[in-house]
């Protein structure tokens, strides 16, 4: 029976690889955003503004946010350091796709990744321009300039994929990802992101697993997502003896709008396992980027399987406007 030696989660986005001089590209960006989520609804900037009185402008200072940036670091650093500390020798990658290679020609709810390899590659000058302001300045935080491949398992996914279904889940398999002239040829940013900042570009054999946790209307629900970590517990000790096996949750916490309340609700169910917590969180609460939490929910029952316990190494809410946008930042291991 193969051993679950870690578990580790950490957020991704632009706010983690660009310094905070240029964090306003973003915010500029939100202010023309006609759709923010936050707490179920759909704001304005200006509604948002107006919600979240007297706003964020103290956060969103030059001096706060180099503290907030500088904070990220040294968690993401920790983080790496004790992801190599466990050694292990297969990595199972949790993390979604933001249509950058899964068009709505097909987008399935659920995909493992069987390829032999992972093609990390650098976007062109031409996909760089046709990127949101404040995204381009980032891509070298889930990439690097000349690109990067990293060693697949396509003999584990495969048991992975069968062990799913045997446990009542229909995952899609993709021995390699859909090409397109509209597409990003390459791992997406998400799984970009932990593979260069978490691994360093170096890691052991690896099956990304893509949670299609925020394109309508096929999104696995809370409950569901939390059901596959229990499957994947049982699936990844099923696999050969003696194997170290670590997981890697991409994603979170709330974002565009930074939520606080709502992210220490998830961190601290999240540490004392409380299924019952997470799934009262009503559907709507995770629209738009905050979907990305639900990549961490499958840690859940993995953790359980294993004997696990989390240990958030930090929790930074980076403010990049005075209405409250920007990213919920957090950063935990579990052992």
């Amino acid at each position: 029976m193969a051993t679950i030696v870690g578990a580790f989660a950490a957020s991704h986005g632009p706010l983690l690889s660009m310094p905070p001089e240029l964090w306003h590209l973003r915010a500029g960006a939100d202010m023309k955003n006609p759709s923010h989520w936050f707490q179920g609804r759909a704001y304005s900037y200006a509604e948002l503004l107006e919600a979240r009185a007297p706003g964020f402008a103290d956060a969103v200072t030059q001096a706060q946010m180099q503290a907030r940036f500088a904070a990220c670091q040294v968690a993401l650093d920790t983080l790496a350091e004790r992801f190599a500390a466990v050694q292990a020798d297969l990595v199972l990658v949790l993390g979604n796709d933001q249509r950058e290679v899964f068009k709505d020609d097909l987008t399935p709810a659920l995909t493992l990744y069987s390829g032999a390899q992972i093609d990390n590659i650098a976007l062109s000058e031409a996909q760089r321009l046709r990127l949101p302001p404040g995204v381009a300045e980032a891509e070298d935080g889930h990439c690097p300039p000349e690109g990067a491949v990293y060693p697949g398992a396509p003999a584990h996914a495969l048991q992975l994929a069968a062990a799913l279904c045997d446990a009542g889940f229909d995952p899609a398999v993709s021995h390699r990802l859909p090409q397109g002239e509209d597409r990003q040829h390459g791992i997406p940013h998400a799984f970009g992101f932990v593979y260069r900042r978490v691994m360093r570009d170096a890691p052991p054999l690896s099956v990304p697993l893509f949670l299609n946790v925020g394109v309508a209307p096929n999104q696995p629900r809370v409950a569901r997502c939390l059901a596959l970590g229990h499957a994947l517990g049982a699936a990844l000790k099923g696999l050969p003896d003696e194997l170290r096996v670590a997981v890697v949750a991409s994603g979170g916490m709330s974002h565009f709008v930074v939520d606080e309340a709502l992210d220490q609700m998830v961190l601290q169910a999240l540490a004392q396992g409380d299924e019952a917590t997470l799934c009262g969180i009503a559907e709507p609460y995770f629209n738009g980027n905050t979907a990305e939490i639900k990549s961490w929910l499958p840690l859940v029952g993995i953790a359980q399987s294993a004997g696990l316990t989390m240990n958030l190494i930090d929790y930074v809410a980076c403010y990049r406007s005075p209405a409250g946008t920007g990213s919920g930042m957090a950063f935990a291991s579990w052992s």
